[in-house]
């Protein structure tokens, strides 16, 4: 078959540019508005996952038939409009720091469409299709290094697609980032040069048969290689409001570390009922068979002198039922700066403590300023029921932190997590691809949002939702055992290879002339 790759190498030998595209005048202007309203459903709350193949592709036409300011600049501003209604009440920045924060995080979004706008007139061919989407995957794994994590990424809006997921444990977010993108230059070379383009024609064809050939994989490996485990029956669950409760003025006076004697006091009677109700359930679940029972993220307040009784009351606990308890506290050590311990203290059936785990991202602004720091390891431990890991909540959304589980082989992770409505469910569906990319069956109890048990092929094994549920208890089969993904051994291998492959369409750009405009 006729391979368009080495069809384009003779151009790059002779760099004969290329013709610069008709300008499309008012038509321009109708695929910025086409790609307006895809993008509003792109990612974040609405998300349509056919949206987020489209958009781009109407995006970037836009950009490469507008002079380069206009062009550029418009498409910036569209960017960030559409991403505060993607991402509304999702990011937790107050005032004039939320809109500094969309300033910025608009400069990585836009930073694929100047890539493209600039060199991809002085390339070739197949070549040039290459600049969008290795700086798309660029532009997402700088800002994955970033206080934010992966939020925002494209490759979130494939959720439920298991098929093409798969591909997440072999390179991770950025082979599925790199797949959306090159749809869009790609599409942009046939609809420039038109289907009568021989290679035009041959590089589409190619993109289609790359593309079926991951999905087709995908499925052979949901097919062929289901998880096939024992499984283990864990329980999880949200607190509940019980009675003493504190007022709002002394958990508000806890929280800013400023609490009076007797604000104190009242809040110790209620953190005492709602660590004792939290206690009685999970020795209900205990009862009913589970082995393994934690709890969402800071669930169990309690004043740092306090916490050697409450983790007593646990140790007995574990110990009576031979289960593994996962005590998920927000320790207040009063009159400290910071005040918070927002761990995970683990249980082993033999009444001791297997770890304390710290949060290792807490979200920055407000948790983040009154939260201990740690030193960000995770932990394991072999059990009979596999190797079991944990991390909690923001920490799911970094899969440099979430690559410990996969290097330390865990079989189950369990993630107490926390959230709210604006954030739910879209929070739970992205912590699910860490369990596809480190190979791990993943728990996410999430208080305030959906609580969901996934395998490691991203299947849904049970689900909660906090605002639906009246016991807001989680109970699911899970695998006991994982696998080691290539991701899992090899990590961010595919962002650095589109590094590479920039670098060079970079070098190789500068000594052509452009071609156009």
């Amino acid at each position: 078959m006729h391979s368009s790759i080495a069809s384009q190498q003779p151009q790059l030998q002779e760099a004969v540019p290329k013709a610069a595209p008709p300008r499309a005048g008012a038509r321009s202007w109708l695929w910025l508005a086409v790609a307006a309203v895809l993008l509003l459903f792109a990612n974040g709350a609405n998300t349509i996952s056919l949206a987020a193949w489209l958009a781009p592709l109407f995006l970037l036409r836009f950009v490469r038939t507008r002079g380069v300011w206009t062009g550029l600049v418009t498409a910036y501003l569209f960017l960030m409009a559409t991403f505060m209604f993607q991402f509304r009440g999702m990011v937790p920045i107050p005032g004039i720091g939320y809109y500094i924060f969309l300033v910025s995080f608009g400069i990585p979004m836009v930073v694929p469409y100047i890539a493209d706008r600039l060199l991809s007139p002085r390339l070739p061919g197949l070549p040039a299709t290459l600049v969008f989407p290795t700086a798309f995957v660029l532009a997402e794994y700088l800002v994955s290094l970033g206080p934010y994590g992966t939020w925002g990424s494209a490759a979130y809006a494939q959720f439920g697609n298991l098929a093409l997921l798969q591909l997440l444990s072999v390179t991770g977010l950025w082979g599925i980032t790199f797949l959306v993108a090159w749809l869009a230059s790609m599409g942009n070379w046939l609809w420039e040069e038109g289907w009568q383009s021989r290679p035009a024609r041959a590089g589409a064809t190619e993109y289609a048969a790359i593309l079926l050939t991951i999905v087709l994989l995908g499925g052979v490996r949901l097919a062929v290689f289901p998880p096939h485990a024992q499984t283990v029956r864990v329980a999880s669950i949200s607190k509940r409001k019980v009675q003493p409760d504190a007022s709002a003025t002394a958990w508000q006076h806890l929280l800013a570390n400023r609490a009076t004697p007797a604000e104190s006091e009242e809040v110790r009677a209620a953190a005492n009922a709602i660590d004792s109700d939290l206690l009685a359930r999970a020795e209900r679940e205990a009862q009913a068979g589970a082995k393994i029972v934690f709890w969402g993220e800071g669930n169990a307040p309690v004043l740092k002198s306090d916490e050697p009784a409450l983790l007593a009351r646990g140790r007995e606990l574990a110990a009576k039922y031979q289960i593994y308890l996962g005590m998920a506290l927000a320790t207040w050590n009063q009159g400290k700066n910071p005040p918070l311990e927002n761990k995970l203290v683990l249980i082993k059936p033999d009444g001791q403590v297997a770890w304390e785990y710290f949060k290792a991202h807490p979200v920055p602004g407000g948790e983040a300023a009154i939260s201990v720091a740690k030193d960000g390891k995770l932990h394991s431990l072999d059990t009979p029921y596999g190797r079991i890991s944990s991390v909690i909540c923001f920490d799911a959304d970094f899969p440099q932190l979430l690559a410990q589980a996969g290097a330390l082989g865990a079989d189950v992770v369990l993630d107490p997590s926390n959230d709210w409505p604006a954030i739910d469910p879209w929070h739970t569906q992205m912590a699910s691809f860490r369990a596809i990319e480190q190979g791990f069956n993943l728990i996410r109890h999430t208080s305030q949002g959906l609580a969901a048990a996934y395998d490691y092929q991203g299947h849904r094994l049970a689900a909660m939702d906090h605002y639906q549920a009246l016991d807001q208890t989680l109970v699911a089969q899970v695998p006991t055992k994982g696998v080691r993904t290539v991701y899992s051994r090899l990590g961010d291998w595919f962002a650095w290879l589109c590094m590479l492959g920039l670098a060079a369409l970079v070098a190789t750009g500068i000594r052509h002339k452009p071609g156009r405009a």
